[in-house]
């Protein structure tokens, strides 16, 4: 199942591709996604930054006919993998979830660009389901849960630009 989504920024692309490498945001983003527990890494190189984020979520955002499927909660796993700017500051990168046991994988891409005085970030991508006859009902429940979070990020992204 394809999705595309984006969030518009207040602020320039340097600031807002800054926010998103920032640890403080990270764990606000980690907390306000409910995670039981949580972990995160930022590895920068050169211009170009690379954040993985693990948490445990529990499953009650789950719908009851596939809670079976996944257990009691679900290990996630996010790689966010930015490539240094382009000349006008836009960047480009690749988005890739993983949940530890559970047949669903989410990748894509997403950029930052400049519009007017603030910044657009923009995702598109596939979600994909391998299980035999509930793989299009998982994916819809997983692109739900995909806007679900971006809405949070989205959020989260204001305050933080807001308290700096």
């Amino acid at each position: 199942m394809r999705f595309d989504a984006t969030i518009d920024y207040p602020a320039d692309v340097h600031t807002v591709a800054a926010m998103l490498a920032d640890e403080d945001f990270i764990r606000r983003k980690l907390e306000a996604s409910g995670a039981l527990d949580s972990s995160h890494e930022v590895i920068h190189d050169g211009a170009a930054f690379t954040i993985t984020t693990r948490r445990g979520l529990p499953t009650d955002q789950v719908p009851a006919s596939f809670r079976s499927l996944v257990g009691q909660r679900l290990d996630v796993r996010l790689v966010e993998a930015w490539a240094a700017p382009h000349e006008d500051g836009s960047r480009a990168g690749t988005i890739s979830l993983d949940i530890v046991g559970a047949p669903v994988r989410v990748t894509g891409v997403m950029n930052l660009r400049p519009q007017g005085s603030g910044t657009v970030q923009s995702f598109s991508g596939d979600i994909t389901a391998s299980t035999p006859l509930f793989g299009r009902p998982i994916e819809k429940a997983a692109a739900d849960a995909v806007d679900k979070v971006l809405a949070v990020e989205r959020r989260i992204g204001l305050d933080f630009l807001a308290r700096s």
